[in-house]
Order: structure tokens, then sequence, then C-alpha cells
């Protein structure tokens, strides 16, 4: 069985919509000699026409991916810095994601925004390690936070086969995974579907993107006793499953790279709150208040959520402290 990559897979899946649909192309900053892996190959198989590099002005390209699929196309935007959606937040919540909306649904704006390496990428620091996949959710985007490679390809392939706006954040922990894969059995992963991605007994851990793999490696230390889900969409959010899930085990733990107010983690727990049967008051493990994440290494790794943080936090409701 062959070893695909995260990256890999989301170069496979773009260059796969490509082959398959005219109206799908791509643009961004340095698409063409793939700055950041994203995009390889794909200027010497499609050409100038469908791997276009821009300016350096994201409102002006980001709107002008708006324009061109109101007209019929299939945009597809990367962006390598994090921090540059929120020089686009107005093109993509005001007006990409709002036109349908306000048309009654005459319009289709179908364009999909990548983030190539999200987050922390160890000393990037503050203006280049944010990872905002809270503040498209908040406002309604579709927005997708892929853990593993099967998932980085399928959920790719339905942000670029959707007819609205879909924001996918590829992490920076993540982009290295590599995992067995036959290529004939990736498929298309549903927006707003999540997964059990390791069944357990008494306590349910919500995770996305690269913190999955922190959550199964706490799974590894208590053995049959943690259920590790993946929410994979933020929005639209999967309450459903993670209901489900919380319904076996009683117990909540959310592991969340983003800053602690008004976080992913806030959300689910607001939800348990409205819905859940909880022994435990649930916790969260997340960046703290207000976090910018510094240049020196010990430091970024200090600032972020990670295993011995939610370890602590499964142990704590496990005991029923409250």
């Amino acid at each position: 069985m062959p070893k695909l990559s995260y990256l890999k897979a989301l170069n496979r899946a773009l260059g796969d919509e490509l082959a398959a649909d005219d109206a799908v192309f791509v643009l961004g900053e340095d698409v063409r000699v793939a700055a950041s892996n994203l995009t390889a190959g794909l200027f010497a198989r499609f050409g100038p026409e469908r791997v276009l590099d821009t300016p350096l002005s994201e409102q002006a390209f980001t709107n002008f991916a708006t324009g061109a699929a109101l007209a019929g196309l299939r945009p597809v935007i990367e962006f390598q810095i994090p921090s540059l959606l929120f020089l686009v937040f107005e093109q993509i919540a005001n007006q990409a994601h709002k036109f349908s909306l306000m048309t009654g649904g005459q319009c289709r704006v179908p364009v999909t925004y990548v983030v190539t390496g999200s987050g922390s990428r160890t000393g990037w620091a503050g203006q280049h390690s944010d990872h905002p996949y809270n503040l498209f959710a908040h406002v309604g985007v579709k927005t997708v936070v892929p853990s593993s490679p099967a998932d980085a390809y399928g959920l790719m392939l339905s942000a670029i086969r959707d007819d609205d706006p879909v924001v996918v954040f590829a992490p920076a922990g993540a982009l290295g995974i590599r995992d067995d894969v036959e290529y004939a059995d990736l498929k298309a992963v549903p927006l707003g579907r999540g997964q059990v991605v390791r069944e357990g007994s008494d306590v349910t851990v919500v995770a996305l993107g690269h913190l999955v793999q922190e959550a199964l490696a706490v799974a590894d230390e208590l053995p049959g006793r943690v259920e590790v889900f993946d929410p994979r969409t933020v929005y639209p959010l999967d309450v459903d499953g993670i209901a489900a899930s919380v319904a076996k085990t009683r117990r909540l733990v959310v592991i969340d790279d983003s800053n602690r107010t008004s976080g992913f983690g806030a959300e689910v727990l607001a939800v348990a709150a409205e819905r859940f049967e909880l022994a435990v008051p649930p916790r969260r493990v997340t960046r703290p208040d207000g976090a910018v994440l510094p240049f020196a290494p010990a430091l970024d790794r200090a600032v972020q959520p990670g295993r011995d943080h939610l370890l602590a936090a499964i142990h704590a409701v496990l005991e029923g402290e409250r």
C-alpha cells in the first residue's frame, strides 16, 4: 500500500479536480513555482490559463475570484500565510459569502480558499502563526480543517465542488503526516460530517487538524478509555456526531489550536451545556487568551495546546474534578 502525505493529498485532489472540471482554476502568489508545494506540477500540466500567478494584492485577487465564480468558474485561491486572511475577510465574509443569501440563491459563488501551513510553523512568529478558522465559522462560511491525508484529499474535493465559498485550513503541524492509502479508495468527504477516529468508553476528546494526532497519542496512554472525535468541519459542525459520542462517555474535553475566548472549544462546550448530559463539567485545552505566538521556539511551543495539557484535562474529568 503506497504512502501518501497530507500535502501531497491536497495537491492530488487539486490536480484531479483541474483535470475533471474545466471551470476549476488556481490563483495566488507564486503558485506557478509551487512555493508551498500545494500546486507542485500543476503549471506544467494545465498551463498559464488554469494556474495564475497574481500580484501582491490579496484584496484584489480575492475579489477577482468572486467575480469569476459569479461568472460560472470555480476558483481555488492559495494563501501561504494565514494572517493574509485578515486582509481579505471583508471580501470573503461580506461579499462572496453573502451574494447567494442576498439574491435568494440566484447567484452561486463557488470559491475555495486554501491556507497551506496554517498555525505555528516553529519560529514564524506573531504575524505568521495564526490559525483563524473560528473567524470564518463565526460568520457562517463553510470551514474545514482536515486531520489526515485521506481527509485532506476528500475535503478538498468537496470544497471545490461546493457551490458556496469554503475555507480549507491545512495546519502546518499536519502537512508532513503520511498514511498508507489505496489511491483507488480516495473519495470526497462530505462537509459537516465528523468521525470517531478512536473508540473509547470513558471520555470524548474532540480534536481538529494536527491535534487529532496528539489526542490519539494520549489515547494510547489510556487504552480503551479515550474516544477521539474529529469534526473535520468547523462549520457546519457535526453536533449530532459529537452528541452520540458524549452520550456514551458522558465526559468531554476539547483541544483547540486557537485563542481561548470565542474559540472552537468554547463553541463545543456551549453546545454541550445546551444539549448534553455530562457526569462532570467539560474542559477545553487552547491557546491562552489573546495569544500572539513568539519567535523563540520554546516560547512558541509553550503557548500552543499540546499533549501534556490534554492529558491533564482528561485526568481531571476522569477523576470527576469540578
